[in-house]
């Protein structure tokens, strides 16, 4: 059962039979060294963590030097086509080989779980498994070998999962970029990559990492996020979302902005769900993330460049070619550099309805941060012309926010409106308002309406969606 995943002039694994005695005339066995809990009357005399620690510490040597071991006597070549049941089996059977042979006995529960380590170290991240198997966590963020901190419903906290040493870690690192035909090394320190599930992945290595590499991974949701899941949990307004449902369908350009972990990706994947079926769309991104549920959808991902320096494909070449495919609408997952000239071009010449996201903290910082990513494209063009550019690309920012108490909330609706001389206009017509705090730190806060009526309504009545005048009510505390 196990020869398949043997390599060839390897000796054959000991059966166990005969492992239970030698063979008259040999050398005796060595000594087991044998680890076991501590008995009752020891435990008292030692202190829990501190067993706990030398426990885990030993084993975690024994692990490294499996692992060794492993990678000398499987077929590697094989695994990728070998069942999960077989390859486990078979990773037992020379784990158990090798501790033999070098005296070496655990319990049930330490052997099954070195066992299911192993698995993980030969086929998927080593200790990262576990947290990329949880559906709690959000983040994994790595600082050097011995700190491995995740997100879970927003807040951060210490996990006691450590690698052996920074030599651990980089060979994980190294697993994954060479994945994806990437390589992280002294000359070329940082590295951005997707993980085989679509996680994001962005590391970098000393020198540049002073106290050991630096690993951030965005965990890649499955199952994604409507707007009514939104709505239940907190996010905005059924009010909102009605709002929200008529901006989109009637193709008002739309700017979803927040910062770093605000749920802005969430939101635009929530937001694209009222697009119509027949419309052709493109989506552009670093690391493709939407998941769009219309049957017409073209995915397009830009590249760094290789080693070499060579073969990049930047977000503005994605959308330079985008225009050329009959698009209805074009979304882009982030705009962060020259691309958005080419962005507010599509939006101004009839793809309206287009999407994007960028980082900023409100909707008037969103608009200063168009205009210097235009600045830094070296288009030299007067501020005036500039910001009538915006303004009659933007019809709407949606802000979203993560707050001090890990919760995401869409903080503000703001339309544009026009110019008012060399300012652009704008209104508010939702807003988050915040009212205190609970005594363990969460926040107490309402959604309402401003009470300015939309300067699109005319535009909602025309394609069918005449929404109340009661949505733009004010919310009466």
């Amino acid at each position: 059962m196990f020869s398949r995943y043997k390599k060839q002039g390897k000796a054959e694994p000991v059966q166990p039979a005969k492992l239970a005695q030698a063979p008259a005339g040999a050398s005796p066995a060595p000594q087991p060294t044998v680890i076991r809990r501590a008995n009752p009357q020891r435990a008292a005399e030692a202190a829990p963590g501190d067993r706990d620690r030398k426990r885990k510490e030993r084993l975690g040597e024994i692990k490294i030097e499996l692992h060794r071991e492993l990678l000398d006597n499987l077929n590697l070549a094989a695994l990728e086509h070998a069942e999960e049941k077989e390859l486990r089996a078979e990773i037992s059977a020379i784990a158990s080989e090798i501790l033999e042979q070098k005296g070496i006995v655990l319990n049930r529960e330490d052997r099954g779980q070195l066992n299911s380590e192993l698995y993980d170290e030969v086929t998927g991240l080593g200790p990262l498994e576990p947290l990329l198997k949880d559906d709690s966590v959000s983040d994994i963020l790595i600082n050097g070998p011995q700190q491995i901190f995740v997100e879970r419903g927003g807040k951060l906290s210490l996990t006691d999962i450590t690698f052996k040493d920074e030599r651990h870690l980089l060979r994980i690192i190294d697993k994954i970029v060479s994945a994806v035909g990437r390589r992280v090394d002294e000359s070329n320190p940082y590295v951005d990559a997707r993980l085989s599930d679509g996680s994001r992945f962005n590391a970098m290595v000393p020198p540049i990492a002073v106290d050991g590499s630096l690993v951030s991974i965005r965990k890649f949701k499955k199952d994604k996020l409507g707007i009514d899941d939104l709505v239940r949990f907190g996010a905005f307004t059924e009010e909102m979302a009605a709002y929200l449902q008529a901006a989109v369908a009637t193709r008002l350009n739309v700017i979803v902005s927040g910062g770093t972990g605000s749920g802005k990706t969430t939101t635009l994947n929530a937001l694209s769900s009222f697009i119509d079926n027949s419309e052709r769309i493109l989506t552009i991104e670093d690391t493709a993330e939407l998941q769009l549920q219309q049957t017409h959808v073209g995915r397009m991902e830009s590249r760094p460049p290789n080693v070499e320096g060579k073969g990049e494909v930047s977000p503005r070449d994605c959308l330079k070619n985008a225009l050329r495919m009959r698009p209805d609408r074009i979304i882009v997952g982030e705009t962060r550099g020259e691309e958005v000239i080419d962005m507010l071009q599509a939006m101004n010449t009839g793809h309206d309805g287009s999407m994007t996201t960028i980082h900023a903290n409100s909707a008037r910082d969103g608009v200063s941060r168009l205009e210097n990513m235009i600045a830094m494209a070296g288009i030299e063009m007067p501020i005036k012309a500039v910001r009538s550019q915006i303004s009659s690309a933007v019809n709407l920012i949606v802000q979203a926010s993560r707050l001090q108490d890990g919760s995401r909330r869409m903080t503000s609706i703001t339309e544009i409106t026009g110019m008012e001389g060399d300012v652009i206009s704008m209104q508010e017509i939702f807003r988050y308002q915040r009212v205190g705090l609970t005594p363990d730190n969460k926040i107490i806060g309402h959604f309402t309406a401003t009470g300015v009526r939309s300067h699109y309504s005319e535009r909602f009545r025309m394609w069918g969606y005449d929404l109340p005048a009661s949505i733009y009510e004010p919310t009466r505390m």
